[in-house]
């Protein structure tokens, strides 16, 4: 007889049909947790995340094809300054990390690099784990080359690969993320900084749950490692990246994920995101998982597009940006807002309501001062 199903093995039995029986998983990375966590509120994207569903794929599939994706090229250029990087045994690397974190310590001459091969990613997983604790026993320099980590995820498993974890002979742990574009003079693009910060946090954070299951447990270093070319060349440069701040968003905005055990449970028999479904289906599927769409989704999910048009089409305020939404209160939609403003619904007590009459009049009084002050137009002859 078969074995009983368990909670776990029922969830990813679930996962898989809404996936699609035939439809490979896609792992969930470091970048799209990041930008789950900013979004919290969005239980559509929750449940594709989880179930490992290929939203750019589904965009394609849906008609609203994603504009997300790398050229060949920079993939290419990206893979090539990595390799740099950490050639010979990761010497450069080691050395920028001495650099830039821990000048005090002795210099890492002869680092440890430990092979992290094994079968899956819950075998990855568990052989970063010995690794990590192996080499903080040893009190040397150690280099991780793109170890597994498991980060648990609004009740799922999510595996994360940074591009390398440095243990230091104090037994610390750090994490370096390795980009392809540039520091000028010393400084990077401030908005790609942001990004890598936060996607550095979500390893900070899968670190930290590797650590607790030591003991003592070790110290993850909240001050990672930046590795960019320097100016217009293929030379590394780096730069220490505080990610205390990204960290304790993250952590906050993961734990208010609602399970996704409890999204699944409220969609309706035989949902299923597979993009070889009709494409009436499919949109039916999508749609009956709310979402939270903000303009800041066009720069973070492969669904923006769909999801924007559905939003502007239902006249949800939230497609006018979150912080305007926030000054609403109760009022959700553009109809709802237009009929405060002109006193045809709405609480006068209500401030937002108040203050959208009040503009209202301001608006009116200006166009009547603009028409009073127009000259009359000569007549035609």
């Amino acid at each position: 007889m078969p074995p009983p199903r368990t909670r776990g093995t029922a969830l990813r039995h679930r996962l898989a049909e809404l996936r699609g029986p035939d439809v490979p998983a896609k792992a969930l990375d470091a970048r799209a947790l990041a930008a789950l966590a900013a979004n919290p509120g969005c239980k559509r994207r929750a449940i594709l995340d989880g179930a490992g569903v290929n939203k750019a794929v589904l965009a394609d599939a849906l008609g609203s094809p994603s504009a997300f994706g790398q050229s060949q090229f920079a993939f290419m250029r990206g893979n090539a300054f990595e390799a740099r990087v950490k050639a010979d045994g990761g010497a450069e690397l080691l050395r920028l990390v001495h650099e830039k974190l821990d000048a005090g310590a002795e210099p890492p001459t002869r680092a440890r690099v430990p092979k992290l091969d094994a079968i899956g990613p819950e075998g990855r997983a568990a052989r970063t784990a010995l690794a990590l604790r192996e080499a903080t026993e040893a009190a040397a320099w150690t280099l991780l080359d793109h170890p597994m980590l498991a980060l648990d995820v609004a009740g799922s498993p999510a595996f994360l690969e940074p591009d390398a974890v440095v243990v230091h002979p104090d037994g610390s742990w750090t994490v370096v993320e390795i980009k392809s574009f540039p520091m000028l003079d010393g400084s990077a693009d401030p908005a790609k900084v942001g990004a890598a910060a936060r996607q550095s946090a979500v390893y900070v954070l899968a670190l930290e749950e590797v650590a607790a299951k030591l003991d003592p447990a070790p110290r993850v270093r909240h001050r990672v490692l930046l590795v960019c070319p320097k100016d217009f060349s293929n030379l590394p440069t780096a730069s220490a990246v505080d990610v205390r701040k990204q960290r304790a968003v993250t952590g906050r905005q993961l734990a208010r994920l609602t399970r996704i055990e409890d999204i699944a449970d409220t969609l309706p028999e035989g949902t299923c995101f597979a993009p070889d479904r009709p494409t009436a289906e499919l949109t039916a599927a999508v749609e009956s998982v709310p979402a939270a769409y903000a303009p800041e989704c066009l720069a973070a999910c492969e669904l923006a597009f769909h999801c924007r048009d559905h939003s502007r089409a239902s006249g949800a305020v939230t497609s006018l940006g979150r912080s305007l939404r926030a000054e609403l209160g109760d009022l959700t939609t553009v109809d709802e807002v237009l009929a405060a403003a002109h006193g045809e619904a709405g609480d006068p007590d209500d401030p937002a309501v108040a203050a959208l009459r009040r503009a209202a009049e301001l608006r009116a009084e200006a166009l009547e001062s603009a028409a009073a002050s127009r000259p009359e137009e000569a007549p035609c002859l």
